[in-house]
């Protein structure tokens, strides 16, 4: 193997095992949330709440749309990763209501 190579293959070890620390903190953050978003699934039930708040949604989906830009993330590929999270979360809380 070229040095050239040995170093590329080392760069791309370096990248995979802050990508895999990266998923993992990911998931545990999503978690974290959905424990969250549970709660306040329950909650709604208890006081007969409406599972959807669509003001609180387009806020939110705002609000992540700025941090997207300033975290030089694309800010559509943001907005279409909190739609579905919120589209979970009103089916979660749908479910309570039942």
């Amino acid at each position: 193997m070229t040095d050239d190579a040995t170093r590329a293959a080392a760069l791309l070890k370096e990248h995979r095992h802050s990508i895999d620390r990266l998923d993992a903190i990911l998931v545990y953050t999503l978690g974290e949330r959905f424990k969250h978003t549970q709660a306040v699934g329950k909650l709604k039930a208890e006081h007969d709440l409406p599972p959807s708040d669509p003001a609180r949604e387009a806020a939110q989906i705002e609000r992540l749309e700025d941090l997207a830009k300033q975290a030089d993330l694309d800010p559509e590929f943001a907005k279409a990763f909190l739609n579905f999270i919120i589209e979970e979360v009103i089916r979660h809380h749908k479910k309570h209501q039942e």
